[in-house]
C-alpha cells in the first residue's frame, strides 16, 4: 500500500506543478555562434534569442560559408491558446511550424512535433557559455547538432 500511496503522491505533485512559461526558457537568450575549424570550409551558423518579454522570446538563425548566406530561419517561443509553450520555426521565412514543449529543466528544453517530416524533435541545452542545439526524428535518430559559444 505504501508504494501505491507514493505513486499517487508523485502523480498529484506533478499535476499540481505549474506549467512552464516562456520566462522559464530565458537561459537561451543571447547571441550564439558556431564556426567550424580549418576543415569546415569556412562554414558558420549563428543563432540569436531575445530575453523573454510579454510572454515571447524572438529568435533568428542564419548559416553560410565564408561571406555567403546559405539559409536563415525566424524563431519564436510563446504559449498557445492552451497555455502550453511552443517553439515556432519559420525556415526561409515560410509558414511557421510548431513544436510543443515536451520536457525541460533549469538548463535544457525539448520540443516535439511527431507529425512533422524533419525535424520532429528540437533540443537545447546550456552549460555556461555553450549552447547546444540538436534536431532529430522523434526517436532520436538522424540527429544533427550545433555547439554554439556565446558571442
Amino acid at each position: 500500500m505504501t508504494g501505491l500511496f507514493a505513486g499517487l503522491s508523485a502523480l498529484l505533485l506533478a499535476a499540481a506543478a505549474p506549467a512552464a512559461t516562456v520566462d522559464d526558457l530565458g537561459w537561451m537568450a543571447g547571441s550564439w555562434i558556431e564556426e567550424g575549424g580549418e576543415d569546415s570550409g569556412g562554414r558558420w551558423t549563428e543563432e540569436y534569442w531575445t530575453v523573454p518579454r510579454g510572454g515571447v522570446m524572438l529568435g533568428a538563425s542564419r548559416s553560410g560559408r565564408g561571406e555567403s548566406l546559405g539559409e536563415f530561419e525566424f524563431l519564436r517561443l510563446q504559449a498557445g491558446a492552451d497555455g502550453a509553450v511552443s517553439y515556432l520555426a519559420q525556415p526561409g521565412g515560410g509558414a511557421p511550424v510548431a513544436f510543443r514543449l515536451a520536457a525541460r529543466d533549469a538548463t535544457s528544453a525539448t520540443f516535439e512535433n511527431a507529425a512533422h517530416d524533419y525535424p520532429q524533435r528540437i533540443t537545447y541545452a546550456r552549460a555556461g557559455d555553450t549552447l547546444t542545439a540538436t534536431i532529430s526524428l522523434i526517436d532520436g535518430s538522424k540527429a544533427r547538432r550545433w555547439v554554439y559559444t556565446r558571442r
